[in-house]
């Protein structure tokens, strides 16, 4: 029987060839890991000392397959949320920033720079309310500088932008209703400005949240209203780190508005914005905590202030308390993220429920409008205990 040979060294070579195959399908070449995608929550002290919304929303992230992340920003709260599992402790929260100052100030475009954010969310606007002195165009007009801000420091930014939370009109009697007329504002104004490159999306923040049961003070979320937060966030932030563009608006149905708020007598208008760099009171020690005191905006016979504790010790704390005096006659008519009683000169805050907890290193910011003499408003020394 005739037989055809195969020469030994085409039969090596078949081989060699055929194990060469066979390694690179059992084992593919490693792909280079992606980026994270670094998102940025922009905003005052909902996002800031009491922003425990963004742990629970990390969470959910994470634990739903969205782990490429990093929230960035150049604050940090020093995991003072404790939520029982760990989260990215990174955001630009400023505790008593307005939208209208941070814009007039310049303020985002060096906080961009330092994160570098591809998303940013934007909960902003809160700060501009008080008062009844700001009006919705002044306030959209800010809103506006702000996004042309971050489309410079990158073209490609996708933007989620938040109907804000209400406050109570016993925290605020004109708020309630301006916070209406703004809120039904936003999603035309983003429609104009939403691009294809840097989508804008609108998440409703305001419906279904009751600041008489959603808040500690009638103003900044408890744990209920932190996670009403982070549960709007999470639909349009899943959508926009999944690949596909988020429709204009993420939101429900039109709310409806609150009864009219009476309108109060006519008053100055304040400065729209804090100083772009605010004097702080020097800071204090007791117990190894520290505080600062500073004027957000001024204007005749009234000016917001701000103070912020720090945990200074190696330890974790479970409540703090703040004390100053002032000299100039100064009386606060209202507070928020604080229980604050004032005698005399002296002024007394402590913590509320959701912000006695620091960590070491972390801090807890609270805010007040008041009165003073249009004459001197020097700023106090404050002095704050930990335990």
């Amino acid at each position: 029987m005739f037989r055809r040979s195969v020469p030994y060294s085409l039969l090596a070579a078949l081989l060699t060839a055929l194990l060469g195959a066979a390694v690179l399908a059992a084992a593919p070449p490693a792909r280079s890991a992606a980026a994270p995608v670094r998102v940025m929550a922009l905003g005052d002290s909902i996002t800031a000392g009491t922003g425990c919304w963004r742990a629970m929303l990390w969470h959910r992230l994470q634990t739903t397959g969205y782990t490429g992340i990093d929230f960035v920003g150049g604050v940090s709260d020093g995991g003072g949320c404790n939520p029982g599992y760990s989260y990215d402790w990174d955001h630009e929260g400023h505790g008593g920033y307005s939208a209208t100052g941070i814009a007039d100030n310049n303020q985002l475009p060096p906080w961009l720079s330092a994160a570098r954010p591809d998303v940013v969310l934007m909960h902003l606007g809160t700060n501009d309310m008080w008062g009844h002195y700001i009006s919705t165009a002044t306030k959209l007009a800010a809103f506006t500088k702000l996004i042309g801000q971050m489309r410079a420091a990158n073209p490609n930014m996708r933007i989620i932008v938040a109907k804000i939370i209400p406050m109570s009109a016993s925290s605020c009697s004109t708020c309630p209703a301006d916070i209406v007329e703004f809120n039904s504002a936003i999603p035309g104004w983003a429609a104009g400005l939403s691009t294809a490159q840097s989508p804008i999306t609108v998440v409703d923040q305001w419906t279904g949240f009751d600041p008489a049961v959603d808040t500690g003070d009638g103003v900044h979320p408890n744990n209920t209203g932190h996670q009403k937060m982070a549960d709007r966030w999470y639909p349009a932030l899943a959508q926009v780190l999944g690949g596909a563009t988020p429709s204009a608006s993420a939101t429900p149905s039109a709310s409806p508005s609150p009864s009219a708020s009476p309108s109060p007598s006519a008053s100055p208008r304040p400065s729209a914005s804090p100083s772009a760099s605010p004097t702080p009171s020097p800071s204090s020690t007791g117990g190894a905590c520290t505080a600062t005191y500073r004027v957000v905006s001024q204007w005749a016979g009234g000016f917001q202030g701000e103070v912020t504790v720090r945990n200074s010790s190696a330890a974790a704390s479970s409540a703090w308390t703040a004390v100053w005096s002032y000299a100039g006659g100064q009386q606060i008519t209202q507070s928020w993220g604080t229980t604050l009683t004032q005698s005399g000169t002296g002024v007394t805050a402590r913590n509320v429920s959701y912000n006695g907890s620091l960590a070491a290193g972390a801090t807890a910011s609270f805010g007040f409008l008041a009165g003073w003499n249009n004459v001197a408003n020097e700023v106090p020394t404050v002095r704050c205990t930990l335990s």
